[in-house]
Order: C-alpha cells, then sequence, then structure tokens
C-alpha cells in the first residue's frame, strides 16, 4: 500500500477519520472502566481491571498506526470493528475507499 498517494486533502480527512475513531474507542473502554469500577468489590476486581486495561492499551497501540504505508489496514480493521464510519472516509478517492471496504469485508 505503500504505492498509494495521499493529497493533502486526503491526508485531512485520515487524520479526522483516525482522531474520531479512537475517540470512540477511548470513550467505550473508559465506559467499561466505570462501570467496572462501580461494580469492584474485592482487591481482584482491582487487578482484573488493571489486566483488562494493560491488554487493551496493547490491543489499542497495535491497532492504531498512522502511517500513510498502514492506514488502508487499519481503516479496513476499524470500519471492520464499528469504530469507524464509512462517512468518516467521505472525500477518500475511490480506490483507496474499495481497499478499505475490501478489508474490512475479509
Amino acid at each position: 500500500m505503500s504505492t498509494l498517494n495521499w493529497s493533502s486533502a486526503e491526508k485531512k480527512i485520515a487524520k479526522q477519520a483516525y482522531d474520531a475513531a479512537l475517540k470512540r474507542e477511548y470513550a467505550a473502554l473508559l465506559q467499561q472502566l466505570k462501570d467496572s469500577a462501580e461494580k469492584a468489590n474485592s482487591r481482584d476486581d482491582i487487578w482484573d481491571i488493571y489486566d483488562h486495561l494493560t491488554k487493551q492499551r496493547k490491543s489499542i497501540d497495535q491497532r492504531y498506526d498512522y502511517r500513510y504505508s498502514q492506514l488502508i489496514f487499519v481503516f479496513g480493521i476499524l470500519l471492520r470493528q464499528k469504530w469507524l464510519e464509512e462517512s468518516d472516509l467521505e472525500g477518500l478517492a475511490e480506490d483507496k475507499l474499495q481497499l478499505i471496504r475490501a478489508f474490512a469485508n475479509g
């Protein structure tokens, strides 16, 4: 995917879409944390929360890669996982959108 060229406008759209997906995922994680903390009754519950957050951090860090050579893959995964909506990608060239959709469906 390193052969794809990103126009200035597409770079702006990509950054906004990336940030929107990350914001959605962090908001969901924060809500999970609040729910888990509210239900916590023991020290084991605290460590379970910690373990969950550690796994989520690793997962998020691996998934979100803002290199242009990786964005097609990243956006495909985020679209499949519903952190990204197609409307977030409006304005990208059709060739990029087709590749993103293919990865989202594949």
